[in-house]
C-alpha cells in the first residue's frame, strides 16, 4: 500500500484516490458542503486555507492546505515502476 503525505503529517492511500481538485468552482463547494452534511468530509487543513480537495472512493472528501500540483507531483513520485518483471 503506498501512502501519500497530504500535509502536516496526513497521510492518505493511493490505491483509494479519485481525484485532487480545487476548492474554487461551485460544484466542488456543494460536494463539500454535501460531504459535511453526510458526515464524510475529512478537514486536514489545521486552520488553514483550503487548497485542494482530495475525493476518495469511499465517498470521503478530504480538505487539505496543500497546492493541487503538489499532492499530485507526491503520487507521481510515490508510483514505482518496476522494469525487472
Amino acid at each position: 500500500m503506498q501512502l501519500i503525505n497530504i500535509g502536516f503529517g496526513n497521510m492518505i492511500s493511493a490505491s483509494r484516490l479519485i481525484a485532487i481538485v480545487s476548492p474554487e468552482s461551485a460544484p466542488i463547494k456543494r460536494l463539500i458542503s454535501d460531504a459535511k452534511s453526510k458526515g464524510t468530509l475529512i478537514d486536514a487543513t489545521y486552520g488553514r486555507k483550503t487548497r485542494a480537495v482530495v475525493i476518495m472512493d469511499s465517498d470521503h472528501v478530504i480538505l487539505t492546505a496543500v497546492q493541487p500540483e503538489t499532492v499530485a507531483g507526491r503520487v507521481d513520485s510515490n508510483s514505482e515502476v518496476n522494469y525487472n518483471d
